[in-house]
């Protein structure tokens, strides 16, 4: 897919075949520190939630990006997407070679959705998308309660936690996110509405 500067994108990838990508809390921030180099020279991340089995991140592509990497201008590779693929594969091999395995991690290429046309922007589409990213773990069983799980940026924004990854003010700019704590924990447990669950 080709990403555009200043444009907003859900971006998610699984294990082969559905298969766990994270064995351990190591693997989980091992794979956080690929992001914050990888990912966030070419995007703001705006959410973000890595799931055994698959992640999840929320981007506003920046301004100045490059759509067409000019190292791959053959290829016509864009930049993030080059990164993507890094990211993935410079993890696949880390746990490989810890765990004396072979073969992908992951599902070939990573999916992403851009949350820029019409339709997605006046239907509130980001702002759903980033509750629906941080309710995944109680979605899947995993936990009673977000605040309960590690491995996602809701306790940053709920201040229970001080990350590095997001850029806050340009979120709560952007999806107009209650600065109360009680408030927040309120809006992120907002049932998101059934029309929204089946495009994720």
């Amino acid at each position: 897919m080709q990403f555009l500067p200043e444009h907003i994108y859900h971006l998610y990838n699984q294990g082969n075949n559905r298969d766990p990508l994270f064995f351990n809390r190591d693997n989980y921030l091992y794979f956080l520190k690929g992001v914050k180099k990888h990912l966030t020279k070419h995007a703001h991340l705006l959410a973000w939630c890595l799931m055994p089995n698959h992640y999840h991140f929320l981007i506003k592509v920046k301004p100045k990006y490059e759509s067409i990497d000019s190292n791959n201008v053959d290829k016509k590779i864009g930049a993030l997407n080059r990164s993507i693929g890094i990211l993935q594969s410079s993890y696949t091999q880390a746990i490989n070679k810890k765990m004396g395995r072979s073969g992908s991690l992951f599902r070939t290429r990573a999916k992403s959705k851009s949350l820029n046309d019409q339709r997605h922007l006046h239907n509130n589409y980001a702002l759903n998308c980033f509750l629906y990213i941080h309710q995944n773990p109680m979605r899947a069983g995993l936990t009673k309660s977000l605040q309960d799980w590690e491995f996602s940026s809701y306790k940053d924004y709920a201040g229970l936690r001080n990350g590095e990854l997001c850029n806050y003010e340009l979120t709560k700019e952007i999806l107009h996110l209650p600065d109360d704590q009680e408030q927040f924990e309120s809006f992120s447990n907002q049932t998101i509405p059934e029309q929204f669950l089946k495009t994720f």
